[in-house]
């Protein structure tokens, strides 16, 4: 069983307790390291940052389930995969793209793993079941398992999610029980928020995300909508005239929401799908809007989401910092 904190672990620790200072008594000097006795397994749809997720699953406290992505007759899973210029292709072309849930045999060899390293228990943190199958296959596979697994609708996608496992992660890095990391992933993924703008909403409404009518209205009209994530589904939030308004409006959006939480409270990632120029001069101007706020983590779409909101995306993800040392709900 893993004792030891990896490099994306350290960086992980470093990066936030500069955004929030413990609250709970640090270890006394010398006292011996938390044992981890809970794994972490989510699912590609969390958009999780590629430069330090390795150091995790090489150590076994986490596990990426990649979620099918179909692009005509041929099937790939992501990040075994490297499918963003395929899919690209077949977005501009306006070919059949099509997505698909884990199989709960996925999740039981991910479970099962856990198990084998020594693991007691594992957290599985997956996109929200309004949008996929997925925490359905995953609670299949939990029954099957030797050890307890504590499934969680993260009831969001993209880096949102990506945050409550982060969360999971640090929780479970300072030797918390199962029941208090989901708690604790809980608590943080009530706090994040997804606001997006689509130049179309035709790819959504092919993925069934939205009713045909949305659809339709943005079609005639050249509306030009900015969607977000609430309740675990997709949702209109605003309809704007142009691209310019749109994204001018999201910052208005994101900038409003930043200044609600407690100064110094947020973290921002901003996705993209096809159009990264135009998401780093999205950054850049959150940056300047929100002072005090970390730079925003800046992240194409996993092909599983990109697939469904199409090419030229732009999507903020609001959400608040969190330590290993942090108090847990109800503490």
């Amino acid at each position: 069983m893993p004792d030891r904190e990896p490099p994306a672990w350290l960086w992980l620790k470093q990066r936030l307790s500069r955004l929030r200072p413990s609250t709970t008594p640090a270890r006394a000097p010398g006292a011996a390291p938390a044992v981890v006795r809970t794994a972490v397994v989510t699912d590609s749809a969390a958009a999780l940052p590629a430069d330090w997720v390795k150091a995790f699953v090489d150590d076994g406290r986490l596990a990426v389930v990649p979620m099918p992505v179909m692009v005509g007759e041929e099937i790939f899973g992501e990040g075994e995969d490297d499918i963003t210029t395929t899919l690209a292709l077949a977005l501009a072309s306006g070919s059949a793209v099509k997505t698909s849930r884990p199989s709960p045999g996925q999740f039981e060899q991910a479970y099962l793993a856990a198990a084998a390293r020594g693991f007691e228990s594992v957290v599985s943190i997956h996109i929200s079941a309004e949008l996929s199958g997925t925490v359905e296959a995953a609670t299949l596979a939990a029954g099957r398992v030797p050890i307890p697994v504590e499934v969680l609708d993260s009831r969001t996608v993209g880096m949102a999610q990506g945050m409550g496992v982060q969360s999971a992660l640090l929780a479970a890095a300072d030797g918390r029980t199962a029941e208090e990391v989901r708690a604790f992933a809980e608590e943080r993924l009530r706090r994040t928020k997804v606001y997006f703008y689509v130049p179309s909403l035709e790819q959504l409404r092919r993925g069934g995300r939205i009713g045909a009518a949305a659809s339709l209205l943005g079609t005639m009209l050249a509306i030009k909508p900015i969607l977000a994530v609430d309740g675990g589904r997709i949702v209109p939030l605003e309809k704007v005239r142009s691209a310019a308004k749109a994204v001018a409006r999201l910052e208005e959006i994101v900038a409003a929401d930043v200044a609600a939480r407690p100064l110094g409270e947020a973290r921002l990632a901003v996705h993209h799908f096809g159009n990264l120029a135009e998401a780093e001069g999205l950054a850049g101007r959150l940056a300047a809007r929100c002072p005090g706020t970390p730079k925003a983590q800046l992240s194409a779409l996993p092909a599983v989401l990109g697939a469904h909101a199409g090419l030229g995306v732009l999507a903020v993800i609001v959400g608040e910092s969190s330590t290993p040392g942090a108090a847990l709900p109800g503490q």
